[in-house]
């Protein structure tokens, strides 16, 4: 890809994700492609459709934040936490995110290896409760992120979701 076209592709990412975010799938793709400066045709040389566009929006997200489950901590609990905050945040703030946690089948696995990684940390550090499973937490946060679409408290029902993996005993 030359390097105009490859700066076109990430400008019009970057106004599909504040677009995305703010005003939802909705949003039509001439206000993307006038929010990038460029012009419609340049829009659907990168992405065909809406769709095709979404999807490489919600997967450069969840690819970030699978990035930064990676990254060094000197505190299980406290990474984890972080993570299941980030996850949260972005849900109330983008109203695609639970879309984001449903995308290829690659990219959910390895959404659900990051946050098992993280989860396992905290539990060998006595920081969480060790019977809770990666599985579990995930289809704890899809339902929080789900009724947050619906109206829910992100910060109560975040609030709920990490005293309930606290750990009863000392580390």
């Amino acid at each position: 890809m030359r390097a105009d076209a490859a700066r076109n592709r990430e400008k019009v990412l970057e106004a599909a994700r504040e677009l995305f975010a703010s005003k939802g799938f909705e949003v039509p793709l001439d206000e993307i492609a006038a929010q990038a400066g460029v012009g419609p045709g340049t829009v659907y040389r990168h992405f065909p459709t809406k769709q095709a566009l979404f999807q490489a929006v919600t997967e450069a997200r969840v690819t970030a934040m699978i990035e930064s489950a990676a990254e060094p901590a000197t505190d299980a609990k406290a990474a984890l936490f972080a993570f299941l905050s980030r996850m949260a945040e972005e849900a109330a703030v983008k109203r695609d995110m639970s879309d984001a946690i449903t995308v290829t089948p690659q990219l959910r696995k390895n959404l659900h290896a990051a946050l098992g990684s993280l989860l396992e940390k905290a539990q060998q550090a006595g920081q969480v409760r060790t019977d809770v499973t990666a599985t579990d937490l995930v289809i704890l946060m899809k339902g929080m992120l789900q009724s947050l679409h619906e109206g829910g408290n992100p910060e109560v029902l975040l609030q709920i979701v990490l005293t309930g993996l606290q750990s009863s005993r000392k580390p």
